[in-house]
């Protein structure tokens, strides 16, 4: 049986962006039915090159193919919402009314609703619905998954799986590529590689060709120099030169520069975890909170304990930047308490990049004090230098952050937040329009980090890489801990994040007895307690654990006088011993009170 024409075809197409191309020969075919990603740094190209396989941007030479009659569906990166109503929206293409409406509602949308004031979810769903309703043969979308949450992510790859048109995806998510393709087109050195297998195969397939491109360089420059050693040697020798020679050294010079040009910049990424907290960084008890009436969470009982790494996932409103806000103890509970513990460093990670304002520059960013140096973990470095360690190049510096893209606001807000010692880091969607890279730098840093850290995500592999526990709310109000990252929790706790369904009609018979038969006598469950002695123990530490940290404040402000060792050593080396005593008496108190808490705990079953 012959092979299915492409629906569309790229063959040696250039476009020139400034001074250098941005594609030089790229060839790329997306086939009838199939599901392929682009992958590629941030800056690449990879939304550009969208744009030439629709046919939106003409390339400066090269051949653009296109069967006939094919039809096209496009949803970007930032999607712009028209019309009064989200049906008006969806219905304003080729899509039927009622094709739009059904869509809508697939994606969890009322049809009737305005479209003023959405979030970026429902933005990102409503384009999504108008997408699927013009029934394309081939669909093109740009970073579906920023601003979805765990649930409408696995509606749309389920979607995307039965589809009968051809895909052609931009993304991040490596759980969602994993699942939805089959095809991986990988945009690098402005060329373009194909890879016909899912992207699950992407990382070992790539390293491969990495390795064999510094191969290829290393045996290039062994060569030039060579050739260069020989070149200078024979001048020396016959005082005369060789201008076939000269001619070959300079191409091959020329040859190693152009090879260089594309070797792709590195990004610098560090943190210092700053002080060391104490062993308990906050206990949470029967805590509740809620806002408008609704519950978003109850009951939770809790303790983080410093290195923990804590993964907080759930559906968009659920209440998970709440739940941070009220564990730092910035928003208080409704019921139930919360204790943080002592020597906290945080640095707060905000996924609604409050801070960055459009007409500031990314020079004011990174120096709201003003000046022309940055305080970078204790060691003053030079903006431009600093911004370097994060891709950005010098002459961005005075540009106004509402020129950026995503990725790289992205990155702005991580080159502030690193900058800060931390021994306890809270990121809220930190993977949002980061490349997979940048994403990889980040997992390594976080890897290495000997501090707390918290991570709301609904990146399910970035959880899975990086929690030793997971916080999961479902936004019907219940809360739910399991050790170990995403897949674990999915393993142990099936359908919770699934919204509640009413019982089938059959089952509504077996439903009515079941309410109405007596409960089972259970026999009443002996409850067994602490010790006199521990119980008492256990107040003489909590009181001990409050108490300590305003001991340490006091000794760390008589040490932070700058004369004081030279008017008294004697009075320093006095407070410094006592507060390394205070802080030794700390950290052993909350050890000891961590075990018999854990002790009360087993006892009460």
């Amino acid at each position: 049986m012959a092979a299915r024409p492409p629906l569309v075809a790229l063959k040696d197409v250039r476009l020139q962006d400034g001074q250098r191309p941005l594609f030089d020969g790229v060839d790329l075919a997306v086939e009838p039915r199939s599901r392929a990603a682009l992958v590629g740094r941030n800056g690449a190209g990879k939304s550009t090159l969208m744009k030439v396989v629709m046919g939106l941007i003409e390339p400066d030479s090269g051949d653009r193919s296109i069967q006939s009659a094919v039809r096209f569906a496009y949803v970007p990166q930032e999607p712009i919402i028209t019309g009064e109503t989200l049906l008006d929206y969806a219905s304003s293409g080729e899509a039927e009314t009622w094709t739009a409406e059904s869509w809508l509602e697939t994606f969890g949308l009322n049809p009737a609703k305005s479209t003023q004031g959405l979030s970026g979810g429902e933005t990102r769903r409503a384009a999504l619905a108008k997408a699927f309703a013009e029934e394309p043969d081939l669909l093109l979308l740009d970073e579906p998954t920023n601003h979805l949450d765990i649930l409408a992510i696995e509606l749309l790859e389920n979607e995307l799986i039965q589809a009968r048109f051809a895909l052609l995806v931009v993304s991040h998510d490596r759980a969602f590529l994993n699942r939805v393709t089959n095809t991986v087109h990988w945009l690098e050195g402005r060329r373009v590689r194909t890879l016909n297998k899912g992207f699950v195969e992407f990382d070992e397939w790539s390293s491969k060709v990495l390795e064999e491109e510094a191969e290829s360089l290393r045996r290039l420059t062994k060569t030039i120099e060579r050739e260069t050693a020989t070149f200078y040697s024979s001048i020396t020798a016959r005082r005369s030169r060789n201008e076939g020679r000269a001619r070959s050294l300079q191409a091959l010079r020329a040859e190693r520069a152009e090879k260089m040009k594309d070797v792709p910049r590195e990004l610098y990424l560090g943190v210092d975890s700053g002080s060391t907290s104490g062993k308990l960084v906050a206990e949470i008890k029967h805590v509740s909170k809620g806002f408008n009436g609704r519950t978003l969470f109850k009951d939770l009982t809790t303790r983080i304990i410093r290195g923990d790494r804590l993964g907080i996932v759930g559906p968009n409103g659920a209440g998970k930047t709440t739940l941070v806000k009220t564990l730092l103890g910035e928003l208080a509970p409704d019921e139930g308490t919360v204790r943080m513990g002592a020597n906290l460093e945080p640095v707060y990670l905000d996924q609604s990049r409050e801070g960055l304002k459009s007409d500031m520059t990314l020079w004011d960013a990174l120096t709201p004090g003003g000046g022309d140096s940055i305080l970078v973990r204790g060691v003053s470095k030079h903006v431009a230098a600093y911004a370097k360690d994060f891709l950005f190049s010098e002459a961005q510096l005075r540009q106004p952050i509402s020129t950026l893209s995503g990725g790289e606001r992205n990155r702005l807000l991580l080159a502030r937040a690193l900058a800060k010692p931390a021994n306890m880091l809270i990121l809220d969607e930190p993977t949002n329009d980061l490349d997979m890279d940048t994403l990889d730098k980040l997992e390594e840093l976080l890897e290495g980090y000997d501090g707390t850290l918290i991570l709301v995500s609904h990146d399910r592999d970035f959880i899975d890489r990086l929690s030793t526990s997971t916080l999961a709310l479902n936004g019907r109000g219940d809360i739910v801990e399991t050790p170990g990252g995403w897949t674990d929790f999915i393993r142990q706790n099936p359908g919770f994040l699934q919204p509640g369904a009413n019982p089938r009609p059959q089952d509504k018979a077996a439903a009515q007895r079941a309410a109405a038969a007596p409960p089972p006598a259970v026999a009443p469950k002996k409850t067994a307690k602490l010790s006199f002695k521990d119980a008492h123990r256990l107040k003489e530490l909590e009181a001990l654990i409050d108490a300590l940290p305003a001991t340490i404040a006091k000794h760390d402000a008589t040490l932070a006088d700058p004369g004081l060792y030279a008017r008294d050593p004697k009075a320093f080396d006095t407070a410094m011993k006592a507060a390394e005593k205070a802080r030794a008496e700390l950290e052993s108190a909350e050890m000891e009170w961590l075990e018999l808490e854990e002790k009360k705990a087993a006892l009460a079953g």
